[in-house]
């Protein structure tokens, strides 16, 4: 399984989201800092979930890395995140 579907299932696993977009932004940052030639360093998400309600933007991004875990979080270089 490569690392859209990893980053997807959980993801989903952790918020049932009602919108969720994985966008793999390696290419446009190849030969960067960071750039470990796999193709799947540089990563963008979007996500909506109802269990964001009320939590503070960093709060959300902590809930994010915590869904996504250290496995997922160690393969991955830049993760830029959109929360609604």
């Amino acid at each position: 399984m490569g690392l859209e579907q990893q980053i997807r299932g959980a993801l989903s696993g952790a918020f049932s989201p009602t919108e969720l977009d994985v966008r793999n932004d390696s290419a446009r940052h190849a030969g960067h800092s960071g750039d470990d030639g796999s193709g799947e360093s540089h990563w963008h998400v979007t996500i909506a979930a109802p269990e964001f309600k009320g939590m503070s933007r960093i709060a959300r991004h902590r809930a994010v890395h915590e869904a996504l875990g250290p496995d997922i979080m160690g393969r991955i270089h830049a993760l830029g995140l959109t929360i609604r």
